[in-house]
């Protein structure tokens, strides 16, 4: 639900909400008791002139007490490979009728990013005098480290082949940040997300249809003085099982900050960013034991319509263990005289 600083509108095309995190079968109810989430996620992406440009404040690189008209020549290349664990607890007494669960997103990785090119034109200073300029940047950055806890809490109710969902998160930004540093796995500041899903599933015929609609409310960043807007993010898949055990299908999402970026940090304006994604997925369901099953889900996502963010495709690999569903009692046989 987070990403590092390099790759993902927001403050310098960074946001809280990593696009993909909810995917096929997000509003079904789950087995009560513990289950055990990892996932492997790479992404490659680039961005040109507006995001490089928003790095050079954020990096102190352009001096924020002056006005830059200027001719950019800059783009920013990034590369994450992260591992994201995710331990839950499902509730088996129902809450408002529905089913309870509590889960803590923790993870670490390494982040690369370049920012190259040519920045030409003039600076206007306090007193109003301009002074032209020409500089050349080549800034390379590689960062290990963990990112930030996100904590969320969720209820989920079911009625037949119809289910639905509402959760709340955020983040604790207790992750590896620095402001003057290109690549970060923390975001700098705290969040709030919250939305609801649906999912239409019917096991007879196998057919899955999932959509969740969430908002981000992002709060200051202290180092910075810069304040993302409000996100909204709609992540949706769909699925045919072709069997109990094997699914095939597509995903999407689509992200769009709504709300303009703010604080005396904000040197690039409102920096309004969208994204949307799109590609296949496969899964595929095994039982590990008579009570704990596995899951693997292989999806990715090829970006288009971006705007102050960098966009590009990424890949997502998860395993989950969970409880297996109970089997159905055995018939009881008639005993007659």
């Amino acid at each position: 639900m987070f990403f590092s600083h390099s790759a993902l509108a927001d403050e310098g095309g960074v946001s809280f909400w990593v696009p993909g995190f909810f995917g096929s079968l997000a509003a079904t109810p789950q087995q009560p008791g513990w289950s055990l989430a990892t996932i492997y996620y790479h992404t490659s992406v680039s961005a040109g002139a507006d995001v490089a440009r928003a790095r050079e404040f954020t990096l102190g690189r352009v001096p924020g007490n002056v006005t830059v008209n200027a001719n950019l020549n800059l783009s920013v290349n990034a590369t994450g490979d992260l591992g994201f664990v995710i331990p839950t607890y499902v509730f088996a007494t129902p809450v408002l009728g529905g089913q309870a669960s509590v889960s803590l997103v923790s993870a670490y990785g390494v982040v690369s990013t370049t920012l190259a090119g040519q920045l030409a034109g003039s600076l206007t200073g306090p007193g109003g005098g301009s002074i032209p300029f020409l500089r050349s940047d080549s800034i390379n950055d590689t960062t290990w480290g963990f990112g930030d806890l996100v904590p969320q809490f969720a209820l989920r109710w079911n009625a037949g082949v119809n289910n639905y969902m509402t959760y709340i998160t955020g983040d604790i930004p207790v992750g590896a940040y620095q402001s003057n540093r290109l690549s970060n796995l923390g975001i700098g500041h705290g969040a709030i997300d919250a939305g609801g899903g649906y999912t239409y599933f019917n096991p007879a015929t196998g057919h899955e249809f999932s959509g969740v609609l969430g908002f981000t409310y992002n709060f200051k960043n202290t180092a910075t003085q810069y304040q993302n807007g409000v996100d909204l993010h709609f992540d949706w898949g769909a699925s045919q099982f072709l069997t109990k055990q094997v699914q095939v299908g597509l995903v999407g999402y689509a992200y769009k900050d709504i709300g303009c970026d703010s604080g005396s940090g904000d040197h690039v304006g409102c920096f309004q960013s969208q994204v949307f994604g799109i590609g296949p997925q496969f899964g595929y369901v095994f039982p590990l034991s008579e009570t704990l099953q596995g899951y693997i889900n292989l999806k990715g996502y090829a970006e288009f319509g971006g705007s102050d963010r960098p966009t590009g495709w990424n890949t997502w690999l998860t395993f989950v263990i969970s409880p297996a569903a109970a089997p159905p009692p055995a018939p009881r046989r008639m005993i007659t005289k």
